[in-house]
């Protein structure tokens, strides 16, 4: 018997096109992205003491319409659980620490 041989063409480059954007509809991305942020902040901060003392380093997951937060050591897990609650929402996500930064640098 003879064996067949499939043969893989594979893609060059990326698949997607390359987002092309003004310096104005950047600075609207970054103008709402600020504005999104400054809502979800103040309920971070509200519960960040009470969630340091228990769940230092862990995530929340912050949905500002409804000022509910979501508290996992996975930070997908947290995304996770707010996606199902709030399925049409957005939300921002924070590390709980001092800063609230999730990455480093």
């Amino acid at each position: 018997m003879t064996e067949t041989k499939t043969t893989r063409t594979t893609r060059s480059g990326r698949i997607f096109p390359e987002i092309q954007w003004t310096e104005e509809q950047f600075a609207e991305w970054e103008r709402e992205h600020e504005e999104f942020y400054q809502r979800c902040k103040p309920i971070f901060d509200q519960v960040k003491d009470q969630l340091m003392e228990t769940h230092y380093n862990w995530y929340v997951a912050v949905e500002p319409d409804s000022g509910e937060y979501f508290v996992d050591k996975d930070l997908e897990v947290a995304s996770r659980v707010c996606r199902d609650k709030h399925p049409d929402k957005i939300h921002y996500a924070f590390r709980i620490n001092e800063t609230g930064a999730c990455g480093t640098i």
